[in-house]
């Protein structure tokens, strides 16, 4: 078996280690961190009877209002099919509504209804104390540093946030 590596150097491995300097290192940290909140927040979540994925399309209409369904497929990263299944729990929580679009009978609107409101406001009280506690090892100052460093990452210039 021949190495495409010199003699006496080794191949750097992607793995999810603290330290790794793969080209993969930062991809795999961020999956690491996103599992980490994902499962803080979904505890902060299971007690309201939504999960994340409700959470994300209520977090949309609360910053959009009224949004067509395609437009939340894509705010949220989904896709149709999925939107819809998401939606339609929504609707039989009483936690959103469809409507439809003057013009166009085919498109539907989503709209937050007051007890969604409600619920989303609720969930932000419920998640306070789980969200300090993945920042709780880091020295003062460091939350927002991440939280900055993330959004320009996540957003880089001339990109829409």
């Amino acid at each position: 078996m021949t190495s495409d590596t010199p003699h006496g150097t080794a191949a750097s491995r992607a793995t999810d280690r603290p330290g790794d300097t793969s080209p993969f290192a930062l991809g795999l940290l961020l999956r690491q961190a996103h599992w980490r909140a994902a499962t803080v927040m979904t505890e902060a979540l299971r007690p309201l009877g939504i999960e994340l994925r409700h959470f994300a399309v209520l977090l949309v209409l609360i910053d959009r209002g009224a949004t067509v369904q395609r437009d939340l497929a894509t705010a949220t990263g989904s896709d149709k099919a999925g939107i819809m299944r998401v939606v339609d729990d929504l609707e039989r929580m009483g936690l959103a509504v469809r409507k439809s679009v003057p013009g166009d009978r085919r498109v539907k609107s989503v709209e937050i209804t007051p007890a969604g409101v409600e619920l989303f406001d609720t969930a932000h009280v419920a998640a306070e104390p789980l969200a300090e506690s993945l920042v709780a090892q880091l020295g003062p100052g460091e939350a927002e540093q991440l939280r900055d460093l993330l959004t320009r990452f996540a957003y880089p210039p001339g990109t829409e946030a």
